[in-house]
């Protein structure tokens, strides 16, 4: 296996952030000559140039801005690591800052957190729940450790980020007793003109529910949209109409809201995924929310 001398990639990291090396040499205490030996030592390891002469300046080359934002990764994971480490060595409770759209439910968010509401050494949790863009505006400024959405991240957004899988369900049709079964009854045909309560268009579910029904040639009856997911629950509580809900928690919203599951929709999914400002999770309270997605929920 190659090893990467972290002390080249550092001193290359610093030329490129500060913008040539004398500048880089004043921060690190080291000559331009000692700078630029090292430099090139990385380029040998690498087999690539990372930086090219134009005129008096040094600009990186294609492959250097590659570099530079791996360097860049690696050192700012440093960082977190160690600012981690010096919070419990200080006796500070460390701190986790998670953004959730508000389109995900609050059943799925909550058994996502158990682990962190539960363990063992004390974490001060910070939930801040908003429209998904506004979200990952707060993760590029890095205000939040880490974002909970129904969708991966765009791949406009503008910032620098990376989707991590939670996992996949299906969906389940839910709603009060009496209409449950009526609607189970010859499925999907008796959707025909039924009161259903949706996600707002343009919303993930909402068009795979949207697709689905133009698959089977369904039209119904749209008794309320919302962008939350907590205010159709409580509509269909109230017997307005059944929603589609993922199928890891529908037992438990039928249970809480007093509803009753139609069917389970085995050609509609919801993935959930976890976007952080990390290529490899470190948070430790990140990494339990993953793996109590991975093994208890979506397992």
């Amino acid at each position: 296996m190659d090893w990467l001398n972290y002390h080249h990639l550092l001193y290359f990291w610093t030329v490129a952030k500060e913008g040539g090396l004398a500048p880089a040499g004043k921060k690190l205490r080291l000559s331009q000559s000692a700078l630029s030996g090292q430099i090139h030592r990385l380029e040998e390891i690498l087999g690539h140039a990372l930086f090219e002469k134009r005129g008096r300046k040094l600009e990186l080359t294609e492959l250097g801005k590659v570099a530079y934002e791996y360097a860049d990764e690696i050192f700012s994971l440093g960082q977190e690591l160690m600012n981690t480490f010096r919070a419990r060595a200080s006796g500070r409770i460390p701190r986790i800052r998670i953004g959730i759209a508000d389109v995900v439910p609050k059943h799925l968010v909550r058994t996502l957190l158990g682990p962190v509401l539960r363990s063992e050494e004390p974490w001060r949790l910070t939930c801040l729940e908003d429209r998904f863009d506004r979200l990952l505006e707060q993760l590029g400024a890095h205000e939040l450790d880490v974002v909970i959405a129904d969708s991966p991240l765009p791949p406009d957004a503008g910032i620098r980020a990376y989707n991590h899988l939670l996992g996949e369900t299906t969906v389940s049709l839910v709603a009060h007793r009496d209409l449950a079964a009526a609607m189970r009854r010859n499925f999907p045909e008796s959707l025909r003109g039924a009161p259903l309560l949706l996600p707002l268009p343009g919303s993930p579910l909402r068009r795979e529910i949207d697709h689905w029904l133009a698959r089977h040639e369904i039209e119904v009856d749209v008794i309320a949209e919302a962008e939350d997911s907590a205010l159709l629950k409580a509509f269909a509580a109230d017997q307005m109409g059944a929603i589609f809900v993922p199928t890891v928690i529908a037992e438990t919203i039928c249970a809480r809201y007093v509803l009753t599951s139609v069917i389970e929709v085995p050609e509609i999914k919801e993935r959930y995924y976890a976007i952080s400002g990390e290529r490899k999770l470190v948070h430790p309270a990140v990494i339990a929310v993953r793996e109590q997605a991975r093994e208890k929920l979506f397992g």
